[in-house]
């Protein structure tokens, strides 16, 4: 029997393309993990017995993870009418509902924990940062810059992501973790994405090295110091949360934007 994963990467490129972006494939990618997983967990997890700080902690970081998926769900819906040709609009509408579900589980997260209004808890506690960077990315959005605007959502945004993702699994409660490592798989690939299109783009006019790099320079200072908050909330020690900016710099760094 021949090998699915040979006989994939044997396609001619732009037939891989068109496979590798199609709700089919989306499909295949998402069902093992989604599967009785109603909300992003499993039924039967147990629930530590929080103290009050720490349900406290939890729930402002969940805000902000919220916050980035709002912006990951407005951001991809918005840049389907930009993108250039048929694959990346059909990738792009599987990103949506990607991020869409993401939300979805992190606001029942929430109310796991005893919020009883997640809007309010997610305006209320969102760092100012984060806010600027979501204005920006969306401001790219909404005046159809591909190119800034897939740079800033599926480079920047998913880089930083999952940094922090991973890095809060290591040390999250059962069911956090669960919801936090089914949202990652889903990362890699949007991550995927960004960089593979933006590459192609970069190598056919390589002026845009130079915009990009300036983007860059504009929102990793948000990034940077959102990073900080939500890593000191986790308890994490100040020299790991520099190695998690390194790690967040290194993936974008994957482009050439040293």
């Amino acid at each position: 029997m021949s090998d699915p994963a040979q006989d994939l990467h044997a396609l001619p490129p732009r037939e891989f393309l068109e496979h590798v972006h199609s709700f089919e494939f989306w499909l295949g990618s998402v069902q093992g993990y989604l599967a009785g997983r109603p909300y992003g967990h499993h039924d039967g997890l147990a629930e530590p017995a929080w103290t009050d700080p720490e349900r406290d902690r939890l729930v402002t970081i969940l805000c902000h993870y919220c916050v980035g998926e709002t912006m990951a769900l407005e951001g991809a819906g918005g840049l389907i009418r930009a993108a250039p040709n048929r694959p990346t609009k059909v990738f792009l509408a599987t990103q949506t509902v990607d991020e869409g579900r993401h939300l979805e589980v992190l606001v029942h997260r929430l109310a796991e924990l005893g919020v009883a209004d997640p809007e309010r808890e997610i305006e209320r506690r969102t760092s100012a940062e984060l806010i600027r960077f979501r204005d920006r990315l969306l401001a790219f959005v909404g005046s159809g810059d591909w190119d800034a605007a897939l740079f800033a959502q599926n480079v920047v945004l998913e880089s930083a992501e999952f940094a922090v993702f991973h890095r809060h699994a290591r040390s999250a409660d059962p069911i956090t973790r669960e919801v936090l490592l089914g949202i990652i798989k889903d990362e890699r690939r949007h991550l995927g994405f960004g960089e593979n299109e933006l590459g192609r783009r970069i190598a056919k006019n390589p002026a845009l090295h130079g915009r990009l790099r300036a983007v860059r320079a504009e929102l990793d200072p948000l990034v940077l110091g959102s990073f900080e908050r939500t890593l000191a909330l986790l308890g994490t020690p100040a020299a790991e949360r520099s190695e998690l900016g390194r790690d967040y710099l290194a993936a974008v760094e994957r482009l050439g934007f040293a």
